[in-house]
């Protein structure tokens, strides 16, 4: 599939939208329009180029969603240069890491971030700059950016006497097969690989979000995922920022009191959500309210049963904002309980799939077409099989190829060669079945999936499902030891001072909750002991849990 030049989709944009509002900080209520945009980006082209930066230099980028952040990435991206982003909630050494190891010449970082991380130990980097007001932090060697900072304005204006304005946006020229960003992923096995994402790679998700209207010209946005993280980038920044949609970045941690305030306040068009947002309203507001006697007698009965969930279905849409098309779900597997209740009451989501390595998507049906159980059908432009004798109906790896698949990973050929074959498919380690149409059907990873002592093939994340909506249990994770699966389960204190269970009444109400899962599971799913654990499990910034560090 031919898609439009990455780039210049975006001059397009601001040179059409330049009026519009682009960009507002929900905490300060600042508000930049598109052509405030297009000026901060131009004085930061004069900032590269009094630098000596090159077209392909890389420029790193570590810090909490702000205006800096989008306006840093969006400068850097049409100047000709490769973005790395990074995620703020890595530790300084896997910063430092990233940084040495994609070459990054320039670094804008948020200064809580940089009082934790060495200056000696950047080994190529010219420079690094504050996200927070734009000074200079750090420069191994003179005072030259210090000098450009300072002499930026006087510059810029020397450059556009009349002032800058939408006649004079003229972006790089760049081929849209070469890499415009280095995307570092933080998988569960504890290895951080480059991934190196092409022009037609993120144009391919962009023009995906185009042709379908995920986002429309003055819709409104609110950003609260990692922009960081190539979901949000591409659904949050890059697509809206395309047509010339208005979007909010919320700029705080999404608790679920402060983002219900900010989707009231906002009332976004679309809602990009994670599956962790949707399951604690559910565990937590949704389900003691039909768990109690009476509202079970209620749903019981025919005709008030669909009042009531009507009633539900309305309370939650209030919740997001109220005038969104519908939530879009990813990054993560859906609880099923959860899905099918959401499904059951009509509340307009879907679930798309994708992973960094296709910055991101992969699969996507809007919420009216969406088949619970389902990671959507495979876009236009890219094609998918399952490893497997009958993938209708058997598991196996799912393998992708097209628009939106990954030149490979930075400097490790070993690692891009055990992913990438020969023809082109993305081996993407998940495990699942299609249907004729493309329709993906996950079911778990294929490095976590267990053979049973009759042959059958476990997965643990469906186990975890089911566990994780007991109660008394926050999180989960199942794992085998001595040839039987046993469930590491971190307790919900906060449930069990409510009815009042003390530590020593811990075990016997775990082996109760077992007891219940058991009924549940398939026979060879049983688990044989549950292990309470004394702290959270250990995650990555997307909130995976990293079972390497729990399996053995």
């Amino acid at each position: 599939m031919e898609v439009e030049n990455f780039i210049r989709i975006y001059e397009k944009s601001f040179i059409e939208n330049w009026d519009l509002p682009a960009l507002s900080d929900y905490v300060s209520g600042r508000t930049l329009s598109y052509g405030d945009m297009a000026v901060t980006i131009a004085k930061l082209h004069v900032l590269f180029d009094t630098l000596g930066l090159e077209r392909g230099a890389k420029i790193a980028l570590c810090g909490k969603d702000s205006l800096n952040w989008v306006l840093v990435y969006m400068a850097t991206v049409t100047y000709g240069a490769v973005i790395v982003p990074i995620l703020s909630e890595f530790n300084p050494v896997d910063i430092t890491h990233i940084v040495n190891h994609s070459e990054a010449q320039l670094l804008f970082v948020g200064g809580s971030i940089w009082e934790h991380v060495d200056p000696e130990s950047l080994l190529n980097v010219k420079g690094v700059i504050s996200l927070d007001d734009m000074r200079a932090l750090h420069e191994p060697a003179g005072d030259m950016l210090a000098n450009a900072r300072r002499l930026l304005n006087r510059r810029f204006r020397r450059m556009y006497p009349q002032g800058y304005s939408s006649e004079d946006i003229h972006y790089a020229d760049r081929d849209n097969d070469e890499v415009v960003e280095i995307n570092y992923t933080s998988g569960t096995t504890g290895f951080s690989k480059g991934v190196m994402l092409t022009g037609r790679n993120l144009a391919g998700n962009v023009c995906f979000g185009m042709d379908t209207m995920l986002h429309f010209r003055s819709s409104r946005a609110l950003a609260f995922l990692p922009l960081a993280h190539a979901y949000g980038c591409a659904f949050d920044m890059l697509t809206p920022l395309a047509v010339g949609s208005h979007v909010t970045l919320l700029g705080k941690t999404p608790s679920p009191r402060i983002l219900i305030k900010a989707l009231g306040e906002v009332k976004p068009n679309l809602v990009i959500c994670v599956p962790l947002i949707l399951e604690k309203i559910y565990k937590n507001q949704i389900l003691p309210m039909i768990s109690k006697g009476t509202m079970r007698w209620t749903l019981a009965v025919p005709f008030l049963d669909s009042y009531i969930y009507s009633k539900i279905r309305k309370k939650l849409i209030d919740a997001f904002g109220g005038e969104f098309e519908q939530v879009i779900v990813g990054g993560a597997p859906l609880n099923h309980e959860v899905e099918e209740f959401l499904h059951k009451i009509r509340f307009p989501f879907t679930v798309g799939y994708g992973m960094t390595e296709c910055g991101p998507l992969i699969s996507y049906t809007p919420w009216r077409e969406f088949i619970p159980g389902s990671s959507g059908r495979t876009l236009p432009g890219m094609e998918s099989k399952v490893l497997s004798d009958d993938p209708e109906n058997v598991p196996g790896e799912i393998c992708v190829r097209g628009t939106n698949v990954m030149k490979g990973y930075f400097k490790n050929r070993e690692a891009t060669e055990a992913v990438l074959d020969a023809d082109g498919w993305l081996h993407t380690g998940d495990m699942g079945t299609r249907s004729p149409d493309g329709t993906l059907f996950l079911r778990g990873r294929s490095k976590t999936m267990l053979l049973s002592a009759s042959g059958q093939n476990i997965y643990p994340e469906e186990i975890e499902a089911k566990l994780n909506n007991m109660p008394f249990v926050s999180e989960s994770l199942v794992v085998e030891r001595d040839g039987r699966l046993v469930a590491l389960v971190y307790p919900d204190y906060d449930a069990l001072d409510k009815f009042d269970i003390s530590s020593a009444n811990l075990e016997p109400t775990l082996e109760n909750v077992r007891k219940e899962l058991n009924k549940i599971v398939a026979p060879y799913e049983q688990i044989t002991k549950i292990i309470p654990m004394p702290n959270e499990f250990e995650k990555t910034p997307k909130r995976s849990i990293k079972r390497f560090l729990y399996t053995r």
